[in-house]
This record gives structure tokens, sequence and C-alpha cells, in this order.
């Protein structure tokens, strides 16, 4: 119970910190404020989760990131994902993960364009 408590004051606190940010900051950041806001909302491991679902679909992390405004979708997109039991078995399982394992993602069309990309 304590570490919920103090897992949700570090949230408030950031979403204070959110809050206090100038509108140049947020243009530098390449966001707006309410999707930094939802960010601070979202568990922790998305960027992890999202990294490592495109090396199953063969995107190195440079690819993954070369599109900014892409890349914020597909954070986003796994942020508020329904499915986090089954994408935390595929991510399990490493580099036997295929492709097809991976179906239920909401993001594995944009992964599969990303690996499309680098094939051509």
């Amino acid at each position: 119970m304590f570490e919920r408590i103090k897992a949700f004051i570090r949230r408030w606190d950031e979403i204070r910190q959110v809050d206090a940010l100038s509108d140049r900051d947020l243009d530098d950041i390449g966001v707006t404020r309410a999707q930094l806001e939802d960010f601070v909302r979202m568990p922790r491991d998305i960027d992890q989760r999202v990294t490592a679902m495109a090396a199953i679909f063969g995107v190195d992390e440079a690819t993954l990131r070369a599109d900014h405004g892409q890349l914020i979708d597909m954070l986003h997109t796994c942020g508020h994902c329904k499915d986090r039991g089954a994408c935390a078995l595929v991510l399990e399982r490493g580099e036997l993960s295929r492709p097809r394992d991976a179906e239920f993602c909401p993001n594995a069309t944009g992964f599969a364009q990303m690996a499309g990309q680098i094939a051509a």
C-alpha cells in the first residue's frame, strides 16, 4: 500500500512539473501539454515495450525513433492498449517471437510498414 501511495505522489509531482512547462518548452520536446500529461499517467514501461515489439518486427531502434511524430503516436497507442497481458507474453519470448505472434498489437501495422521500408 505504501508503494502505491509513493507512486501516486511521484505522478502528482510529475503532473505539476508538466503544468509548469512553458509553451516553448513543450515545442522543444515536440508534444502538446495534453500528450505529456497523458504520458506521465501511462505505465512506466511503454517505451521499452514499443522498442521491444518493434524489434520483433525487425525494426531497429534508430528507425523506430527516426519519425518523432509516428513514435509519439505509437507510444500513445501502446499506453492505452488493452492487451498488455498478451504483449507481455510475446515480449517475454524475446527472439523466439515473430510478427504473427503479435497480430493483436494495435501498432503491428505501423511496425510492419517500418520493416518494409527497411527492406526497400
